[in-house]
C-alpha cells in the first residue's frame, strides 16, 4: 500500500472556536479553551484540528470578517497563545489547519480604508468598485448571500463596491496581482508559524466574470430559499481564472513539507472535480458536501457516492463531510439514533472524514428566540428560519454550571438538556454516541481496508446500504446501514463467513454472521469477513 499522508489517512475536526471551550468566563470560547480539551480531541483519535477564524474581526459574520490576516482578535487570545496552541498540538502528533478567508475582508481592514479614500489610492483596484449604470442603479442584478443586492454605493467616491456577503465584507478584487501577493504574503505568514493547512473560505467566489454580466433567474427558486438563489451566480463564482488563483495558493504550499489545502466549495460533483487541478495541483481536498445536501435515501446516497467515486481524478483523494457551521445539524436533520447509523457512514467510505464539534455526541440544533439571535443570516432573513445560531451553541462537556463550557453568560444559550446530555455522560456510557464515534475512529484507523481500501457497493434497496471495503493484503469488512426506522432483514448472495466486529448495538459484536441478517431501525454494523 503507498504511503499516505496525513490529511489522507486521519480525521479532521472542526473546532468553532466561539462555542468549544471559554478559558476567561467571558462567555466566548477562545484558544486557551481549546488547549484545555486536546487531550479529549487526542483521545477521540482526531488527527487534523480545523480551527474556524480567529483573526481580528469586528464580528460583523463572527470572524469572517477579518481586519488583520496576521493577528488574533482579542476575544480569542493572542500571538502567543496561538503559539502555544500549535505546539501543543504537535507533540501530540496531531495537526493545525487553520480557516483562510481570502475571497473578502471587513470593511474595517486597512486595505479597504485606503481603497475607500479615493479613486487615486493605489489600492483603489484591490476591491471590486463600478459606477453606476446610467439611470443610478445598481452595476447589475448580483445578489447577496445574506440577502439584497450584492452592491453598495460609497457616498464619498460616488461608485459602488461588490460584497458577495454583507456590506461589512467587500470582496478582494482577485484579478490583481498586488492582491495575489498579498495573500501569498498572509500564507507565508501562517505557514512559517507551523500551521499545516488551510481550510480556504468559498474558494469558488473568488473571481468573478470580467464583463460583470447580469446572472440569469433561477427557475426552480421557491420562497422558502434564500433570496440569493433567485439568481444563478454563473458569473458571480466559479469562474474558470479561479483555477489559476488556486493552482498558486497549491504552489505555495509545496514549498513546505506536507502541508494541505481544502477548499470550501458548494457546487455539483462534475464542477467540483476540476478543483483538484489538471494534474491534482490544486485543492488536496475539495469539500465534498454530498451528506449536507442530498435527502436522507438510500437510492441517492448510494448513487451519489458511486458517482462522486467515479468522478475522483487519478491521484485524487476523496472527502466527506456530516456538518459544519453553516448547516444544520445532523442529529436533528435526521434524528438522534439514525446519526449513529451516519456516523458509521461517514467512518467507513473511502477518505477523509470531517466531524462538526459536537456531532460525536450528537448535540443538536437548538431553538433560539430571536431576540437572542446573533447570525447576520438570520437577522436578515427573519421569516425564512436561515439562522444558523442553532448549529453553533456551546459544547457541553460536564453536567456543572453551562455545561463546563464558561461559568460566565454564554454568547449563545446551551441545549436544555445538557445536564443529562455531555461528554462527561456519555464517556461513561457504552452505547452513547461518543463511545460509538470513539470505537468507529479506533477501528478505522487500525484497519488499512477501512482507511484506504477500495470501496465496493453490493447492495441497496428502499432501507439499508450494503458494501465492502478491501485492500490487498488485509481483511475484508462488509458495512451494513439500515437508513430506515424499521426492522429490516438482508440476505447475503453467497455463504459468508464472518463475525460482526462493530455495530450501533455493541451487544452484537463478537456474533457470527451465516447466510442471512435481521437489523432494528436505525442499525448499522460492520462485519469482518473471513472468506
Amino acid at each position: 500500500m503507498e504511503q499516505q499522508l496525513w490529511w489522507q489517512s486521519g480525521v479532521i475536526y472542526q473546532i468553532y472556536p466561539r462555542s468549544f471551550q471559554d478559558s476567561n468566563q467571558d462567555g466566548v470560547g477562545d484558544l486557551r479553551g481549546i488547549l484545555q480539551r486536546l487531550d479529549y480531541l487526542q483521545s477521540l483519535g482526531i488527527k487534523g484540528v480545523w480551527i474556524s477564524p480567529v483573526f481580528n474581526s469586528p464580528m460583523a459574520d463572527f470572524g469572517y470578517d477579518i481586519s488583520d490576516y496576521k493577528n488574533i482578535d482579542p476575544i480569542f487570545g493572542d500571538l502567543s497563545d496561538f503559539d502555544e496552541l500549535i505546539q501543543e498540538i504537535h507533540r501530540r502528533d496531531m495537526k493545525l489547519i487553520l480557516d483562510l478567508v481570502p475571497n473578502h475582508t471587513s470593511d474595517q481592514h486597512p486595505w479597504f480604508l485606503e481603497s475607500r479614500s479615493s479613486k487615486e489610492n493605489p489600492k483603489r483596484d484591490w476591491y471590486i468598485w463600478k459606477d453606476a449604470l446610467p439611470d443610478g442603479s445598481v452595476p447589475n442584478n448580483w445578489l447577496a448571500m445574506f440577502g439584497g443586492t450584492g452592491w453598495e454605493w460609497d457616498e464619498a467616491t460616488q461608485e459602488y463596491y461588490y460584497h458577495a456577503f454583507l456590506k461589512e465584507q467587500p470582496d478582494l478584487n482577485w484579478r490583481n496581482p498586488e492582491v495575489q501577493e498579498a495573500m501569498m504574503d498572509v500564507m507565508r505568514f501562517w505557514l512559517d508559524k507551523g500551521v499545516d493547512g488551510f481550510r480556504v473560505d468559498v474558494m469558488w467566489h473568488m473571481i468573478k466574470d470580467a464583463n460583470f454580466r447580469d446572472n440569469p433567474v433561477n427557475p426552480e427558486y421557491a420562497s422558502h430559499m434564500a433570496t440569493y438563489n433567485q439568481l444563478l451566480p454563473v458569473y458571480s463564482t466559479d469562474q474558470p481564472e479561479v483555477h489559476d488563483i488556486v493552482y498558486k495558493m497549491r504552489s505555495l504550499l509545496d514549498e513546505y513539507e506536507e502541508r494541505m489545502m481544502i477548499g470550501e466549495i458548494y457546487l455539483p460533483i462534475r464542477s467540483l472535480m476540476s478543483y483538484y487541478g489538471s494534474d491534482n495541483n490544486g485543492a488536496h481536498l475539495p469539500f465534498n458536501f454530498l451528506l449536507l445536501s442530498l435527502s436522507w435515501n438510500t437510492h441517492q446516497i448510494a448513487a451519489a457516492i458511486a458517482e462522486y467515486e467515479a468522478a475522483i481524478p487519478a491521484g485524487g483523494w476523496p472527502n466527506w463531510v456530516l456538518g459544519n457551521h453553516d448547516q444544520p445539524r445532523i442529529a436533528s436533520r435526521i434524528g438522534s439514533e439514525q446519526a449513529k447509523v451516519a456516523a458509521m457512514l461517514l467512518l467507513t467510505l473511502r477518505g477523509t472524514p470531517t466531524i462538526y464539534y459536537g456531532d460525536e455526541i450528537g448535540m443538536r440544533d437548538v431553538p433560539i428566540p430571536f431576540e437572542e439571535v446573533q447570525d447576520p443570516q438570520g437577522l436578515n432573513m427573519p421569516d425564512k428560519n436561515l439562522s444558523r445560531d442553532p448549529a453553533r451553541t456551546p459544547m457541553p462537556w460536564d453536567d456543572s454550571k453551562n455545561g463546563g463550557f464558561t461559568q460566565g453568560q454564554p454568547w449563545l444559550r446551551l441545549d436544555k438538556n445538557y445536564v443529562a446530555h455531555n461528554v462527561s455522560v456519555q464517556d461513561k456510557d457504552p452505547r452513547s454516541m461518543l463511545s460509538l464515534y470513539k470505537r468507529l475512529i479506533n477501528l478505522r484507523q487500525k484497519e488499512a481496508s477501512l482507511m484506504s481500501g477500495q470501496y465496493i457497493p453490493v447492495y441497496t434497496d428502499q432501507q439499508i446500504m450494503v458494501y465492502i471495503r478491501h485492500t490487498d493484503g488485509e481483511d475484508r469488512f462488509m458495512v451494513i446501514l439500515n437508513l430506515s426506522h424499521r426492522p429490516c432483514y438482508y440476505n447475503f448472495p453467497s455463504s459468508v463467513n464472518g463475525t460482526i466486529e462493530l455495530s450501533t448495538s455493541p451487544e452484537l459484536e463478537g456474533e457470527r454472521i451465516k447466510d442471512k441478517i435481521s437489523l432494528h431501525g436505525d442499525e448499522g454494523i460492520i462485519i469482518r469477513l473471513n472468506n
